[in-house]
């Protein structure tokens, strides 16, 4: 029996996603993109000029801004971007290789999104990630079942803080931007949301941990556990 259009509308209409980043929101990726980071300038004939530990948030911000950094101590100066756009694909190269050697999922992430499932919530995840790259490693990490749609930082020509990745990434997963959440660790992430019009959801447990709350999201997580409260709690 052909289901009436309108009770697909009014599905539509009530349908609630979460659409969340990937580095830094999901899982703690930061080793395996330094380690990355680290053999390009090891193939260049230099040390290890990233810290595992302490170039966390760098990691966050994305390969070209830990060649950066790298770069800037290596020689006391910023690199001209020539060099930085010539050093990426390499470091790409090199982080598919070994993508989850050190990469950890965060604690309570997969009961968070049973949970969000069972209550009748759609997820995916926006990330400023190659879509390949992402896609590998949530199946690697056991999470690409959980998402409805997946949009990474070349799906489209554009690239978060654009809100049009978040809204491809809602519209994907079968939601309206009005009934989402965006679940994420960065500045970026929160302008995201706030310019694509959704609730924005910053992580405290990551290396930026409760500092993220002078960026005044629409609400803090402390843990994973208390993600289908509060998301339920932000949109009705």
């Amino acid at each position: 029996m052909r289901v009436p259009e309108i009770y697909l509308i009014r599905l539509w209409h009530s349908m609630r996603a979460a659409i969340f980043d990937l580095d830094g929101t999901l899982a703690d990726t930061s080793g395996d993109l330094i380690a990355a980071a680290n053999s390009c300038f090891r193939n260049m004939g230099c040390s290890a000029l990233l810290d595992p530990e302490a170039d966390k948030i760098v990691a966050f911000q994305g390969g070209r801004a830990m060649l950066r950094l790298g770069f800037t101590r290596l020689r006391g100066r910023p690199p001209p971007e020539d060099e930085v756009d010539e050093q990426y694909p390499l470091l790409l190269e090199a982080y598919e290789k070994d993508i989850d050697r050190f990469t950890i999922v965060y604690p309570g992430v997969r009961g968070a999104l049973e949970n969000l499932i069972s209550a009748g919530w759609v997820l995916g995840v926006c990330t400023n990630k190659p879509e390949a790259l992402a896609r590998k490693l949530l199946i690697r990490l056991g999470l690409l079942e959980f998402m409805r749609s997946l949009v990474g930082a070349d799906t489209l020509p554009y690239r978060k803080p654009n809100p049009e990745p978040f809204v491809e990434a809602v519209t994907r997963a079968g939601a309206r931007v009005e009934n989402s959440i965006f679940v994420g660790d960065t500045e970026i992430d929160r302008d995201t949301a706030r310019a694509a019009g959704a609730a924005a959801v910053l992580v405290a447990f990551g290396p930026a941990g409760e500092q993220l709350r002078q960026l005044e999201p629409d609400a803090m997580l402390a843990h994973y556990d208390e993600l289908p409260n509060l998301a339920s709690a932000l949109v009705k």
